[in-house]
């Protein structure tokens, strides 16, 4: 049984190292001229990612720290990871504890 390499990444919030698997990509995708950060799902949209723990803990520290601009190299929308958090902190609230 051969154990395949796992790629590394960094999450942008709490600066952790991880495989790639368990992080959620974003991209900045241009709209209308304004870059937006959108999240990558499938992994497939063209330009830099940055990467992130699905944590509501890491989230808020990269819009904390404009993490995002320093990864996307300039002004980026993130409303839509705002909305994101706001998923994130909904569903760890009505999850029942373990």
């Amino acid at each position: 049984m051969s154990l395949r390499h796992q790629p590394v990444r960094t999450c942008i919030g709490c600066r952790g190292r991880d495989d790639k698997a368990n992080l959620v990509r974003w991209s900045a995708v241009n709209h209308g001229g304004v870059s937006v950060a959108e999240v990558d799902l499938r992994r497939r949209l063209m330009g830099r990612g940055a990467w992130l723990h699905p944590r509501p803990s890491c989230v808020e520290l990269a819009l904390k720290r404009k993490a995002f601009n320093r990864a996307f190299r300039g002004a980026v929308d993130t409303r839509g990871v705002e909305h994101w958090l706001r998923t994130l902190q909904e569903v760890s609230t009505s999850e029942p504890p373990a």
